[in-house]
């Protein structure tokens, strides 16, 4: 191909692509921000409040910047095929401004309660300070006085409306290009926020089932990784991986990549097994609770017969998937999957396949046929 056919390609690839995105944006004042809200007419998914980690200061500082002028970035949405703008970035200011004019809710329906301002720079006398004191409306030591207020809902904050005629998986891209990187603390929690944001109702399955009693003992982590969603991620990677096609997974380049399409394209399947993917995870996590529980995933000494450690993904990845797989046929005794999980750690192709210097592109093609053979009836 010579220079000016690749010219001609990349300006085919580009225009097709713009064809296939439309979009519209305008600017909005921050009381007709609330009145969407108010109406039900923006989601801004009250499920992804525990992937964002703004503190009271950040939050403070966003008022702050408004209340003296700054110029906010605008708030990108996603609109819907009943009119409706999902939020797809901007999610931390809306809540923050809904917060602090006492209408945000959880994803219960529950109003969450009313921001208090703190101490900032520019603004000390901020500290202390709410939207509305009832008993004084027109202002006192606590309260906005109505001016204050006006002057924050007339402040502006464009809106770049990602049209419902685009191309769907737009939407998708554009999450993924405006949170990578920004307040989301990890990979897996942008990919729940991606799940929410594409099929709600996966999410929320998938965040019931990760709660299992069996599947919570045998994973056995700690407070700090509960909170960053590590039980979600592992529960995710047993829903991708258990099926897998082997070969698939040898042509893995960029493990997070891998997982996020993955997910994506479950979210978007609506032949999806749901019936059949809980019923390989229930029969999975009820056999090694019984048996392992918190013992399923760590190490074992051989020469001290004994295990110890916390959670390892190469026990799981091996263990949890090769049953998994194997799961409408497999039913031990205790004492059965007990010995032949303490036999897997004395095969050197299991313990040859992670360590340092192996990652998952490594371990992975090597460990899931192990496992789905080793654990075969």
């Amino acid at each position: 191909m010579n220079i000016e056919e690749q010219i001609d390609t990349l300006q085919s690839e580009i225009d097709q692509k713009r064809q296939e995105i439309r979009s519209d944006n305008y600017s909005m004042s921050i009381g007709e921000w609330i009145s969407l809200y108010q109406q039900g007419e923006v989601e801004i998914h009250p499920e992804f409040q525990r992937f964002f980690r703004w503190s009271d200061y950040q939050k403070t500082k966003l008022i702050e910047s408004i209340l003296l002028g700054i110029p906010i970035p605008p708030i990108f949405v996603s609109q819907r095929k009943d009119g409706i703008w999902d939020v797809v970035d901007g999610l931390q200011r809306l809540s923050t401004i809904y917060q602090f004019v006492g209408i945000l809710k959880d994803d219960e329906g529950k109003l969450i309660p009313p921001l208090t301002l703190q101490i900032t720079e520019y603004l000390p006398s901020l500290a202390g300070k709410i939207w509305e004191d009832k008993k004084h409306p027109e202002g006192s030591m606590q309260g906005f006085t109505p001016t204050q207020r006006l002057l924050i809902k007339r402040a502006k904050i464009d809106v770049n409306i990602l049209l419902q005629e685009s191309d769907p998986s737009a939407k998708y891209e554009l999450f993924q290009r405006l949170n990578t990187g920004g307040s989301i603390a990890n990979s897996q929690e942008l990919r729940n926020c991606i799940l929410v944001s594409l099929n709600p109702d996966l999410y929320r399955w998938i965040k019931e089932l990760s709660a299992n009693e069996n599947f919570q003992a045998c994973i056995a982590i700690n407070e700090k990784s509960l909170e960053e969603q590590d039980d979600i991620e592992i529960f995710c990677k047993f829903l991708v991986l258990r099926k897998i096609d082997v070969n698939l997974i040898q042509k893995i380049v960029d493990v997070d990549t891998f997982f996020t399409e993955k997910i994506k394209e479950i979210a978007n399947n609506p032949s999806f097994d749901f019936k059949e993917e809980q019923a390989a995870f229930e029969r999975t996590f009820q056999v090694l609770g019984e048996c392992m529980a918190g013992e399923s995933f760590r190490k074992y000494d051989t020469k001290k017969q004994k295990f110890f450690g916390g959670f390892m993904l190469a026990p799981f990845e091996t263990i949890a998937l090769g049953i998994g797989y194997n799961y409408e046929q497999y039913n031990p005794n205790c004492q059965e999957l007990r010995e032949k999980i303490i036999e897997l750690w004395s095969n050197r192709d299991y313990t040859s396949a992670f360590g340092r210097g192996k990652d998952a592109r490594v371990r992975l093609p090597k460990l899931i046929p192990l496992g789905r053979e080793f654990f075969a009836v």
